[in-house]
């Protein structure tokens, strides 16, 4: 049984630090506006899956550190949280969605309409491309 939920920042940053940067500390993961975000997480049976967080100023939104457990990826739960996300944001008002997409994922990115945009930075020794979508 899967199911969507909001979480507890202790639970995102857990997962954000094993699954997106296990070498850094878990500082390197917080964001400072975390206590402001919405945080879900998709849950498989009783386990932690995916995780995204939304933030939601005026009539646009931005999600951020997104991510699925390793030996759950490929299978359509990062895809459904996303939907959901999306949804969400649009139902509290935002017109637009927005996210730094490393460079190496835009293509699934598109798949749920969200258009490369000019701007690029590195961080992390990773590239970076900002994606954007009118809801």
């Amino acid at each position: 049984m899967k199911r969507i939920r909001r979480i507890s920042l202790d639970e995102v940053w857990k997962m954000r630090h094993e699954v997106m940067w296990p070498d850094q500390s878990i500082e390197y993961i917080q964001l400072p506006n975390d206590d402001q975000g919405i945080h879900l997480g998709l849950f498989v049976e009783d386990s932690l899956v995916s995780v995204i967080s939304l933030f939601i100023d005026g009539d646009e939104a931005q999600f951020r550190k997104f991510c699925t457990q390793t030996n759950f990826q490929n299978r359509g739960y990062g895809s459904e949280l996303l939907q959901y996300t999306m949804d969400y944001a649009k139902g509290r008002g935002a017109k637009a969605i927005f996210c730094n997409a490393r460079v190496t994922k835009c293509s699934f990115y598109a798949k749920f309409g969200l258009i490369r945009t000019e701007n690029r930075f590195v961080k992390g020794g990773k590239e970076y491309v900002v994606m954007r979508k009118t809801l």
